[in-house]
């Protein structure tokens, strides 16, 4: 990627959240930056990385991030990590000892909540975190104070000596303003200081430290009640007062512009007085947040009447579209009924699925051939084979569950499940992050599972970012590649047990399943193509379909390739009398990437390669 050179001082961007965060980041002077991708925060990291005079890195998995960060903040030099909600999850074990160390040079940790489930397992509210781990935290409502609330923390880290964490979400880090930005100022590390009593937590020196991190609090409860982040706006119209924080706020003035609000910005510690003279200046308080009751929680304890979620949603965005009908009822008024809804146009369903021609879709289509099998998934696109037309998972849910979820079925399975088999999906990005140690487990406990490893070079999901199994780093620069094959070896299975395979090589495929899920022990087939959207896929010439020859068996729209479409249906009575239903279909030659999974299971052999003076200019690439 080209570096982004500096703008000159004071310069206007379009940027994103995302964005802004990244030129904050890179203006704050800091040195190292770390991440793991995840939706909606990996445009963090991957925007730092175009910037020049700094370290940015995908780690591994986001506590490797996080550990990065705090050896960098070690030093004295400014550090960053960015994780979505789950991977800070991932990341507690290091961040619950941190907040004890605290930060030597400014750390600040950006984490994206994805309010809302665009696209996540789950809805956190990261905001728990701040509590826990006795840490600030600060919400930026738009792009231009996510770009000034991110140099804010460096500065806050440092004169405290604590990290700092920038909550996100979705709509923050995604959606895009005008940015008043500024030039990078350098910052240069004093240099590690042995101090063993700060930086060797063993009980003993952490106990003495436990102290200094509750007058902490104290220190920045008096910081945020006087911060300029957060805001006492009054307001003409005193019926419902509101507080809030993050893109909820927008969403309060836009539907109440004329109501007292209380904008937190500095969110943790809250600002007691504040919150207090809120109370005082409307005659009912209402908390807007996403997505718990959290502040509501603690602003009753503290002995100040409000209402929250008993009259609003505790999942998904607070938009005026929800709040304005929740004030209705609030003040006893009903709601206008909904205005009419239009007639829907009629739209052909289009489910998520995998993209024409993605190698998964050979596994897919092999296990949805076998019968009295178990299939434990894991997070990534390839998540999507629990859906038509192959419904070939039956569990997913983290990242790296796969392997220990196999294994538990494995043991605690009794008669019912005692003759089917267990086979375990994961990704190579995926097995990089946490799945490593649940393969070592099935082999230390002898495990009876397969492992189909889907390699498609890259992390495919959240578009297409380096891993250390694709030999590339976070700059497109070659780096070292692991060898999956060593690897896994290494971890415990039996080279004889370890396969590498095609996926579009239907017949070995199948027979390669169906030989291992037999054998008593833990296996791996490692299926080995790259992702269809990167630069390491190359097409081969694209298929149609010869009407005259498809018989509408519908053998091929079984394989799940999107560039297969049904022109007609019909239905045919067998000479036994059994109905049977066909399905006539055509392949989009635009979208054929000639992968060639939907020619094997064809019967009649109706599928034939587009002749060559037929296939367009911009996908000849044989």
């Amino acid at each position: 990627m080209a570096a982004v050179m500096p703008t000159s001082a004071p310069s206007r961007l379009l940027l994103s959240g995302n964005e802004a965060v990244a030129r904050a980041v890179w203006e704050s002077g800091v040195r190292v930056a770390a991440a793991y991708p995840g939706t909606p925060a990996t445009e963090i990291i991957e925007s730092l990385a175009r910037y020049p005079d700094l370290h940015a890195e995908w780690s591994v998995n986001e506590k490797v991030s996080m550990e990065v960060a705090l050896g960098a903040s070690m030093t004295g030099a400014r550090a960053f990590c960015a994780m979505k909600h789950v991977g800070l999850n991932v990341a507690s074990d290091c961040l619950m000892t941190m907040t004890i160390t605290g930060a030597y040079g400014g750390l600040v940790i950006a984490v994206a909540d994805d309010v809302g489930m665009s696209s996540s397992q789950n809805e956190q509210d990261s905001r728990y975190w701040g509590r826990f781990a006795h840490l600030p935290i600060l919400e930026p409502a738009d792009s231009q104070e996510a770009y000034e609330m991110t140099k804010y923390a460096f500065a806050l880290s440092e004169q405290y000596e604590t990290p700092v964490l920038l909550r996100l979400t979705t709509r923050i880090c995604h959606v895009k303003a005008l940015v008043t930005v500024g030039e990078r100022e350098a910052h240069e590390p004093a240099g590690f200081v042995k101090n063993p009593q700060r930086w060797v937590m063993v009980p003993a020196h952490a106990k003495a430290r436990i102290p200094g991190l509750f007058q902490r609090d104290e220190v920045l409860r008096g910081v945020s009640e006087t911060s300029l982040l957060n805001i006492l706006e009054p307001g003409s119209d005193r019926r419902v007062g509101f507080v809030t924080s993050g893109p909820a706020y927008m969403h309060v003035k836009e539907a109440f512009p004329d109501a007292p609000v209380l904008k937190l910005g500095f969110s943790y510690p809250w600002p007691l007085e504040k919150m207090r003279a809120l109370a005082a200046m409307c005659d009912q308080l209402l908390v807007v947040e996403e997505t718990e009751l959290l502040l509501e929680t603690e602003i009753k304890a503290a002995g100040i009447a409000c209402h929250g979620k008993d009259v609003l949603p505790r999942m998904g965005e607070l938009s005026p579209q929800v709040l304005s009908p929740a004030v209705d009822r609030l003040l006893g008024k009903e709601p206008p009924p909904p205005a009419p809804a239009a007639t829907p146009m009629k739209v052909f369903p289009r489910p998520p699925t995998l993209c024409a021609s993605c190698p998964h879709m050979g596994m897919y289509y092999t296990l949805s051939q076998i019968k009295n099998i178990i299939v434990t998934g894991d997070i990534g696109c390839y998540t999507l084979g629990a859906g038509h037309p192959w419904n070939a998972l039956d569990t997913t849910i983290c990242m790296g569950a796969t392997m220990g979820v196999a294994l538990g079925i494995d043991k605690g399975r009794g008669t019912v499940d005692k003759n089917k088999r267990i086979l375990a999906v994961i990704g190579d990005s995926t097995f990089m992050h946490m799945g490593m140690q649940g393969l070592l487990n099935i082999t230390y406990n002898k495990g009876n599972i397969t492992v189909l490893l889907l390699d498609n070079n890259t992390t495919g999901m959240t578009g297409g970012q380096a891993t250390p199994a694709s030999g590339k780093d976070i700059h497109g620069k070659e780096a070292p590649r692991v060898d999956l094959v060593k690897l896994v070896e290494a971890l415990g299975v039996a080279n004889e047990h370890i396969h590498v395979v095609d996926p579009y090589e239907l017949p070995v495929l199948f027979k390669t399943v169906r030989e291992e899920i037999k054998f008593e022990g833990p296996s791996v087939i490692i299926a080995r193509r790259p992702c269809v959207l990167t630069d390491g896929f190359k097409p081969f010439r694209p298929y149609l379909v010869d009407e005259d020859k498809c018989t509408g068996c519908g053998n091929c729209i079984e394989v799940g390739c999107p560039a297969i479409h049904v022109t007609r249906r019909d239905k045919v009575i067998k000479p036994s009398g059994k109905e049977v239903d066909l399905a006539f279909v055509n392949i989009d030659n635009q979208a054929c990437t000639g992968c060639g999974l939907c020619v094997q299971p064809c019967a009649p052999d109706a599928i034939q390669h587009v002749a060559r003076h037929d296939i367009p200019i911009h996908i000849v690439k044989t």
